[in-house]
């Protein structure tokens, strides 16, 4: 949620995040969820890193370098999330600091299966905890919650997914917000899957705006159970942003 100039100090971290493999509550690399589950009894492992810049001081870290997903198909149609982030901030007018982010938890449950007339639907709460530090901004400094539902529907070689939900969050400055989002992609080939969303959020803090973003990424599939991720975009409308992700996936 950021989109400051990089400096001299933060630039390393900064390509650090571009090169090394890269949602928070989002269905990696876009913003934009899904509802689908991760297979019964079944892991998937995310290595990643990220970045959202704006010009706001008092959100988020800039930057996720790295970061391990790690999520469990419970039961069927039930998945628990764990996301632990190393994370960077990396403000224009004052130290550079980085560590532990906020640890995030959570669990998705999906309660419509998709039909041949129907979208899949789920939800998929997640709770943050408060493990940065939020004094050098690498954290929130209170439990905060994303509270979403998701959408899908897939015909031949596309798939859309749409969706939204709202943010609590009671710390120092910071507003509780809605946010959706809707994604569009297509299975170019058999290993190559492109996309591209529209993703629109309230204003996070007091100081900043809502913004409306344009995404697009994708993914690239080595084998059936090995993938690199990637995703780059930036607001149109209001709260200027720069995001990116770039990650390596395991089933």
């Amino acid at each position: 949620m950021r989109a400051k100039n990089v400096t001299s100090r933060s630039l390393v971290p900064f390509l650090f995040s571009m090169l090394v493999s890269a949602n928070a509550c989002a269905s990696p690399p876009f913003l934009t969820d899904d509802p689908v589950p991760t297979d019964y009894g079944h892991w998937e492992v995310y290595l990643f890193s990220s970045i959202d810049k704006n010009n706001v001081t008092d959100e988020e870290p800039d930057l996720t370098a790295p970061a391990v997903e790690l999520d469990y198909g419970a039961l069927p149609n039930l998945q628990l999330h764990l996301l632990v982030p190393y994370v960077w901030s990396l403000p224009s007018a004052a130290p550079a600091a980085n560590g532990i982010g906020d640890i995030e938890t959570g669990a998705g449950y999906r309660f419509i299966q998709e039909t041949s007339d129907v979208p899949q639907v789920g939800i998929f709460p997640v709770v943050e905890l408060p493990t940065g530090d939020a004094n050098q901004n690498l954290g929130n400094g209170k439990v905060w919650m994303k509270l979403p539902i998701w959408a899908q529907k897939s015909w031949g070689s596309w798939t859309t997914d749409a969706g939204g939900g709202y943010v609590i969050n009671h710390a120092q400055n910071m507003r509780n917000y809605p946010y959706a989002g809707w994604l569009l992609q297509k299975d170019i080939t058999e290993k190559l899957t492109l996309g591209a969303e529209v993703f629109t959020q309230g204003a996070a803090s007091t100081n900043s705006r809502s913004s409306t973003l344009l995404n697009a990424g994708g993914s690239y599939n080595f084998t059936k159970h090995f993938s690199v991720l990637f995703s780059a975009g930036h607001s149109v409308i209001g709260e200027e942003h720069l995001v990116g992700y770039l990650g390596l996936y395991w089933a």
